[in-house]
């Protein structure tokens, strides 16, 4: 019987892969299309916060 596992393997070395920033141009539209929502969802809802609960104060 062997006593260990590990001396039956080789060493591995892990494989280095550079990371790239992304420059699709398709990552970029949908990133300003995603951010261009957001800030109509905020300036309609302040908007809402001004024209109808304002009033009530």
């Amino acid at each position: 019987m062997k006593e260990s596992l590990t001396h039956d393997m080789d060493p591995v070395e892990p494989e280095r892969t550079e990371a790239k920033a992304p420059t699709d141009s398709s990552i970029v539209a949908s990133n300003a299309i995603k951010y261009t929502a957001y800030i109509m969802l905020l300036f309609g809802f302040l908007y809402f916060l001004i024209a109808y609960l304002a009033p009530m104060l």
